[in-house]
């Protein structure tokens, strides 16, 4: 069994898993960010993910890992070959697809998190049968990726999409990037947690509503 060695890095987490060629996700495991640190202690943190699974892979499933997949917040270059996430300053163009290719042996293929999400919903999700949508990521940051005429939209740069920094409130809160009242600065988790007060781990209201829980 062929599999890909899944990597999602957020500013609050990084995920890797496994997944079969046909989509299903057959292991998983995740550490915390601690972007205080420097960039090859986090990349440190990443590889040893990256090990586990190489490891699980082959022998707990049998399977073969093929290739490495990156979803990581932005922005980026084309294929996460240098990255500079926002919401993780310790990177800072660093060249993410390389070491990865060093350090596995294995082809790299990247892209931000939110046109990854973009791809898997169109393959298997929400957006299955639709030409045009935009999946959105809400978590530490803000993103999207757009897909029109069955294509995902990549934009000059690669960063088509990056919607956490469209300015929805002039003079609002300050964000991460330097600006003000950007959507990323108003509506990421971080950000309804200090304006509410409220933890995103307490449910709300409605969430009790409908989930009786």
């Amino acid at each position: 069994m062929d599999v890909i060695v899944a990597i999602d890095i957020g500013g609050t987490k990084i995920a890797a898993g496994l997944v079969t060629t046909d989509g299903t996700v057959i292991d998983r495991t995740r550490c915390r960010v601690n972007s205080a640190q420097s960039d090859d202690g986090l990349f440190g943190d990443l590889t040893g993910l990256v090990s586990e699974m190489l490891v699980r892979a082959r022998g707990q499933h049998g399977a073969h890992p093929i290739a490495v997949g990156i979803g990581t917040a932005g922005p980026g270059e084309p294929n996460a070959e240098r990255v500079s996430p926002l919401n993780i300053p310790c990177w800072r163009d660093f060249p993410l697809a390389q070491r990865l290719r060093d350090f596995t042996g294995l082809p790299v293929f990247g892209d931000g998190d939110a046109k990854a999400l973009a791809l898997g919903e169109g393959w298997k999700g929400a957006a299955r049968g639709h030409d045009n949508f935009i999946a959105m990521v809400v978590s530490t940051g803000v993103g999207g990726g757009i897909v029109l005429n069955g294509k995902l939209l990549d934009g000059e740069g690669g960063n088509a999409g990056h919607v956490g920094h469209v300015i929805v409130e002039p003079g609002g809160r300050r964000c991460a990037c330097g600006g003000r009242g950007c959507l990323e600065a108003e509506a990421s988790g971080p950000a309804i947690e200090a304006i509410t007060g409220r933890p995103p781990t307490q449910p709300t209201y409605e969430t009790i509503q409908r989930t009786g829980r």
